[in-house]
């Protein structure tokens, strides 16, 4: 998928995704200092607030010859020329893109939340919930086997360590469902941001 396509399915699966149509641009959470080499004016950047936030990629800044970094890892032209095909690339950067960007971090636990709330009571079945969200079908038995015992090898990880689950479901703006048990949410976080990690989800068209 295209990097702007690639940042709007998160949103999208997850149901954050803003269908307001036109506007300025927006500014997404961007690396601190990420602009500093920029002097000649220096640039100061603040990610967008509320709404603007969860909006589609098209209307992300864009900075000359500094595009915006999640773009940039997922082969957007930075404009600096007419481009008519986009390069390709297959790079560990993108997948720790979709594992640590706060967007993608912040959509998965949206994501997670759901899954407890609309998936049913048992772990296999909001997996199999999960799965037909992202990716319109169930997951094969190894499929869900793997998740299942990810599931609970993270479940135990936050349980003895409390304080890290609290950190990580805090990633974000958007509210922190109070009517589920924070180490369940971080271990079903996990989960979901495996499956927005997958090449089903990110490539395949």
């Amino acid at each position: 998928m295209d990097a702007e396509i690639v940042h709007d399915i998160a949103l999208a699966v997850s149901g954050l995704l803003s269908e307001k149509f036109g506007g300025p641009s927006v500014r997404p959470y961007q690396p601190e200092a990420y602009l500093a080499a920029l002097n000649f004016p220096k640039r100061e950047y603040s990610a967008s607030r509320g709404e603007d936030l969860y909006r589609r990629a098209v209307y992300t800044h864009w900075q000359r010859t500094f595009l915006h970094p999640t773009l940039a890892t997922f082969d957007a032209p930075s404009r600096e020329e007419c481009t008519v095909n986009r390069s390709n690339s297959n790079t560990p950067l993108q997948a720790l893109v979709l594992l640590n960007d706060p967007i993608f971090v912040e959509s998965a636990r949206v994501f997670a939340q759901n899954i407890l709330k609309q998936g049913g009571a048992t772990t296999t079945a909001r997996i199999d919930w999960a799965f037909l969200r992202a990716l319109g079908r169930k997951p094969t038995a190894a499929e869900r086997q793997i998740l299942v015992e990810l599931h609970r090898q993270s479940r135990a990880e936050f349980v003895a360590k409390p304080q890290r689950a609290q950190e990580f479901v805090r990633v974000g703006e958007s509210p922190v469902a109070k009517d589920v048990p924070t180490t369940e949410l971080a271990a079903m976080t996990t989960v979901a941001r495996t499956i927005l990690n997958l090449h089903e989800t990110i490539t395949r068209n």
